[in-house]
């Protein structure tokens, strides 16, 4: 369990705030983050890497020279929400561009790509660059669809030294893809992890077995074996890592590997350590020479008792960038070279928007939809502990965390737009924002993104009708459909949203907004409840395959409990 932690939910700011006093030196706090206290050098790409906390040292025990310039920090296992991101590349861009790295996650995708497009529209050259090492998330043919865990480290690490060394923007993205590429990644998982504040672990193994192909959100792993003993367990990775090793000679690889085991948070370093004697005995007997190896806690999940292990195929490119100095909080490696690095006196911080100014109809409109946003919070956190049991099953387990921190979050943007005399439209950007910032992940994506779209149906001069409620609705699936990029059948939100859609426009007639959204719900719940016969094919989920069968998806879930209420709150 998680020990130490003051409120649950500030838990991730508070490690962060923690992190950044204890290591002066290598990090600053900004929004959304940390970047390095020291300028970047004028021209130089800046390396921002980022994810969910609840993994240190990824991703901002990275930053520091010859690694990342900065570090968006988002919830525990949720992604950065857009504004951090961008917050944080902002503070790290010196004029040479940024470079966006993060593990393969929907939510991850989702905002970081949301950041990618506003600095661009701003001139910034931005190149996206998602790990994907993990060998048991897709086939080999599909490599970089795969999910990202351990592999961040290598990948980051060769990155940040080829910029250390004088890349340029296209130099690093080609040679981060190249580092991605040729890495590969499988790991073990004997008792899951448990959330700050929550009871019980967000999964667990049966005694005498193992989870195998674990992830780093808490997911379970895609089978459970009898567990074996240590040299057992290492045959097991090393097998299913050489089973993708490249042709000797195919692009420079020689058997030469930089070799990793991770440690996911309760194995500790003594077991780490005998596992990687066979570790190095298997590779020898392949005529694999181990190239700096590196056995430890790199990539964590808070308390998993688990371990993975990381191969890079190394050219004599990469393995001269895995060698390089770096010196950053949690990684070291020899000197950096005696380079002036000054400190910086200021930091970027986004301006305080204006308030638009609204009339008293819309005002009274925007009180309202304050209203539903306060029902929201007080529906999620209700329902939190059962939407996270659903999505433990087949998932990360923090479905419901991240519905209640981004309801609280709109909640309370909403009730500072009340304050600042806004009208609806904008009430609904902030709150879709706030949404977004306070949620991270794929949920806080989409449902911020929906409030976003929700608000070009209202206006800050004019009221309101049943009409606009229901376009407003519309709106807002339209955004999960767009952003998301899901369609009915592959277990995510859509499945009880599309359906919703549907029913609410057969049962709306023009100025009965709250009897069509409450049929419509409970069509809603009801397609939601039959996603339980499906298997999931996007997502966390996807990887765990038939592990969701008989277990409904907890986005499509939460969906039709929010219309639910909202068509009882505007009966």
């Amino acid at each position: 369990m998680t020990y130490l932690f003051n409120d649950p939910a500030d838990f991730a700011t508070d490690a962060v705030r923690g992190l950044a006093l204890s290591h002066p030196d290598h990090i600053a706090v900004v929004h959304g983050g940390v970047v390095r206290p020291t300028a970047t050098p004028k021209g130089q790409p800046a390396l921002v890497i980022g994810g969910g906390s609840g993994h240190y040292p990824a991703f901002a025990g990275w930053v520091g020279p010859g690694m990342g310039h900065g570090a968006p920090c988002g919830n525990i296992f949720a992604s950065p929400s857009a504004s951090q991101v961008y917050s944080v590349a902002r503070n790290a861009e010196n004029g040479g561009g940024v470079v966006l790295g993060f593990g393969n996650y929907a939510g991850d995708v989702l905002h970081f790509g949301a950041a990618a497009e506003k600095l661009r529209a701003e001139g910034i050259d931005v190149r996206i660059i998602k790990v994907s090492d993990d060998i048991v998330s897709n086939t080999p043919e599909n490599h970089r669809d795969r999910r990202g865990i351990a592999g961040d480290l290598p990948v980051f690490k060769i990155a940040g030294a080829a910029i250390e060394a004088g890349a340029g923007l296209d130099e690093a993205q080609r040679i981060a893809l190249k580092a991605n590429d040729a890495t590969r990644s499988f790991g073990v998982a004997f008792d899951g992890c448990t959330l700050p504040g929550a009871p019980e672990a967000l999964f667990h193994v049966a005694d005498g077995q193992m989870g195998v192909g674990l992830g780093i959100h808490g997911e379970p792993g895609v089978r459970d074996e009898p567990i074996g003993s240590a040299d057992e367990i290492a045959a097991l990775l090393v097998e299913g890592v050489l089973a993708e090793q490249p042709e000797r000679a195919a692009d420079g690889y020689q058997g030469r590997a930089a070799v990793i085991v991770n440690g996911l948070g309760t194995v500790k370093y003594e077991e780490l350590f005998v596992v990687y004697a066979k570790v190095a005995e298997l590779l020898e007997a392949a005529g694999i020479t181990p190239v700096r190896p590196e056995v430890g806690e790199f990539i964590t999940s808070l308390d998993m008792a688990g371990l993975s292990l990381t191969l890079v195929f190394l050219d004599e490119e990469l393995e001269q960038h895995w060698l390089a100095p770096v010196d950053t909080p949690a990684f070291h490696r020899g000197a950096m070279p005696a380079v002036e690095r000054p400190r910086r006196e200021t930091f970027w911080e986004a301006g305080a928007d204006e308030t638009p100014e609204s009339t008293e109809e819309s005002r009274e409109v925007a009180t309202a939809i304050a209203g539903v946003l306060d029902l929201f919070e007080a529906v999620c956190v209700r329902e939190e502990a059962e939407l996270g049991r659903i999505d433990a099953i087949a998932g990360d387990g923090d479905h419901g965390q991240g519905m209640a921190y981004g309801t609280k979050g709109a909640a309370a943007a909403a009730k500072s737009a009340l304050a600042d005399g806004a009208g609806a439209r904008t009430l609904l950007v902030r709150a879709g924002e706030a949404w977004s910032e306070s949620a991270g992940g794929t949920s806080g994506a989409l449902w911020g993104g929906a409030l976003i779209a929700a608000a070009s149906t209202f206006a800050d001069d004019a009221g309101s009708s049943p009409r606009t409620i229901v376009e407003a609705v519309d709106a807002g699936i339209d955004a999960v459909l767009r952003l998301g990029g899901a369609t009915e059948g592959d277990k995510t939100m859509v499945d009880a949203a599309i359906p919703f859609r549907a029913a609410l426009a057969d049962a709306f007639t023009g100025d009965n907004a709250s009897a069509a959204i409450l049929s419509a719900a409970g069509v809603a719940r009801s397609a939601a409840d039959a996603t339980a016969d499906i298997t999931a094919s996007l997502g966390r989920a996807r990887v765990l395959g038939d592990k969701s069968l008989g277990t409904p998806d907890p986005g499509a879930i939460s969906f039709s409990i929010l219309m639910t209420e909202l068509g009882r709150h505007l009966a």
